[in-house]
């Protein structure tokens, strides 16, 4: 076997890759509108918004830690991408700046209080989520934002090029700029040594509790860019935004074989899990099964890729 494809199929996003090619192949079969133009601009919409959902919590499972937060981080940017829109006239360049550098604060301050007390992630971001969904619902009175100006909603409902829609495009720059980030920047190195070995990490002299602030200020970021992005998809601001964020952000990621103790993610390998999920999502709307069932799926989804990577961690171990 030659060495580049010995490398290929060992690769983390092989898997993935092959599932969607399978199944896209197979639903075609069975309806061919499944690759129609309409359908794949479809697809591509639910993947460019979850992709970054989906990086926001990989740049963390990569240091080792959770955010519970990410929904929550995202509903509350994008309430005030569109608030700041309608209530306050603010020009929409300046209210996603905005909306960004709250979804940075709130990252941030996570991760301030994560590398400060010591106390695991899993409370502070659960913490943090009822904190920033009490400030979401108080901000809206549980009402949205509806005069969102039209040059957003063009974002949100036209293309590029044939069926690539505009939102494709910061998805595809999220995806480079973390391939980039973990593979060629120090930052992305560290992130990574000290989600495989902190101890380790330290004696190296890594700051951990600086890296920390780099994962959570990130994916802070992404959260909102990913409230704002869907602000422009749904085309109003809903206080609902975010609530439904949390399995997929697992789901994508550990099925492009992240490893939840940290140290080891994969870019493309999350980008594929995101592509299986909205297949499978497109699939049930297809063939017309309820698509609640998506949420069962997904569930067994996480309990294969989490038994394979431990398989795979196991056999590597006794090599």
């Amino acid at each position: 076997m030659k060495p580049r494809l010995r490398l290929w199929l060992g690769a983390d996003w092989f898997g993935p890759l092959a599932i969607i090619l399978a199944a896209s192949i197979g639903i075609t079969i069975f309806d061919p509108s499944f690759l129609s133009p309409f359908n794949l601009q479809i697809l591509m919409l639910a993947t460019a918004v979850n992709v970054v959902v989906a990086m926001s919590q990989m740049i963390i499972i990569a240091v080792g830690q959770m955010n519970l937060a990410i929904g929550a981080i995202g509903g509350l940017a994008a309430i005030s991408f569109a608030g700041l829109m309608q209530v306050w006239s603010f020009p929409p360049a300046l209210a996603a700046a905005a909306a960004l550098a709250i979804g940075v604060t709130a990252g941030l301050l996570n991760g301030a209080l994560i590398a400060s007390t010591g106390i695991s992630a899993f409370i502070i971001t659960l913490a943090s989520l009822s904190v920033f969904k009490g400030a979401d619902l108080g901000i809206t009175r549980a009402q949205p934002f509806y005069n969102i100006p039209a040059e957003v909603k063009a974002l949100g409902d036209t293309t590029i090029l044939g069926p690539i829609p505009w939102l494709a495009l910061p998805a595809a720059l999220v995806v480079a700029g973390m391939w980039r980030l973990l593979n060629r920047q120090k930052v992305g190195r560290y992130i990574l040594a000290v989600g495989g070995n902190a101890s380790a990490a330290e004696l190296s002299g890594v700051s951990i509790s600086r890296t920390i602030l780099w994962a959570h200020g990130i994916s802070g970021f992404l959260a909102a860019l990913a409230g704002v992005m869907l602000v422009a998809r749904l085309q109003l601001g809903q206080p609902s935004i975010g609530d439904d964020w949390l399995i997929l952000s697992f789901a994508a990621p550990v099925i492009g074989g992240a490893a939840l103790s940290g140290g080891h993610v994969s870019v493309f390998g999350t980008l594929f899990g995101v592509v299986i999920v909205a297949v499978i999502t497109q699939a049930l709307v297809i063939f017309r099964i309820d698509p609640f069932f998506v949420q069962v799926v997904l569930g067994l989804l996480i309990l294969a890729a989490v038994g394979l990577n431990r398989m795979r961690e196991v056999r590597f171990a006794g090599a």
